[in-house]
């Protein structure tokens, strides 16, 4: 490892291919690197979500969903370094995936010796999380820890659940359109995950509100949008 100080590091490898998994597994493996690994968009933030890894290395695209998507909703997750692996060598893919939230992108194929030194640069630099608290009456969201509490009892939620929770806590006070809850969440032009946001949100006041029906804390404010209160 050359001295490189993050030996052990957990790294999420999230690839449809079976044998780029194989590949990138071996090259970190014997380098002293824990791997996990997801082959779906899906299965790679949910695991980020519960797992906390060290990096993620990202493929694109996926077949499930768009992987830009999946890349949004990563850095929305976390402060995680992300590491894209594509066989795009575009600019406009590339300059995407960096002002989308990737800390590098590099372009199969490559060699073992090149990913394994982009991949130390990304650890080197990567940023030191910050506790962020966020409180209101009962409610309390901790993102450093990803703990959500009402009252004293800590909340379980889903990758989805608390998305949305850490979405409208980061924007407290303010009114998010659908239309803007939606792109942060799911990507672009998924009107179709309505439904999966109103059953977020129906679960999420199930288990934070006090009543449910009457809520307090997530606010739906008629042909507008939803806030939390502030």
């Amino acid at each position: 490892m050359n001295g490189f100080p993050s030996r052990n590091a957990v790294v999420l490898v999230v690839a449809d291919e079976v044998e780029l998994r194989q590949k990138l597994r071996l090259c970190l493996e014997d380098d002293n690197y824990r791997v996990l690994e997801a082959a779906t968009g899906e299965e790679g933030l949910a695991k980020a979500a519960e797992s906390r890894p060290d990096t993620v290395l990202l493929d694109l695209p996926f077949p499930d969903t768009n992987g830009m998507a999946v890349l949004r909703r990563l850095r929305e997750q976390s402060r995680v370094p992300i590491l894209i692996v594509s066989d795009c060598d575009r600019e406009a893919q590339k300059i995407n995936a960096l002002d989308s939230g990737a800390n590098d992108y590099i372009t199969k194929p490559f060699s073992a010796g090149e990913l394994m030194a982009r991949l130390r640069v990304v650890l080197r630099y990567m940023p030191i999380e910050k506790t962020q608290v966020f409180r209101c009456g009962r409610l309390s969201v901790d993102s450093s820890s990803r703990t959500v509490k009402a009252g004293r009892k800590k909340v379980r939620l889903t990758p989805s659940e608390y998305s949305l929770l850490l979405l409208l806590a980061e924007n407290a006070g303010k009114v998010l359109t659908y239309q803007q809850i939606l792109r942060n969440i799911w990507g672009q032009d998924q009107i179709d995950k309505m439904p999966s946001l109103y059953v977020c949100l129906r679960h999420l006041r199930q288990k934070l509100e006090l009543d449910p029906s009457h809520p307090v804390l997530l606010i739906t404010e008629p042909r507008a949008g939803i806030r939390l209160a502030h």
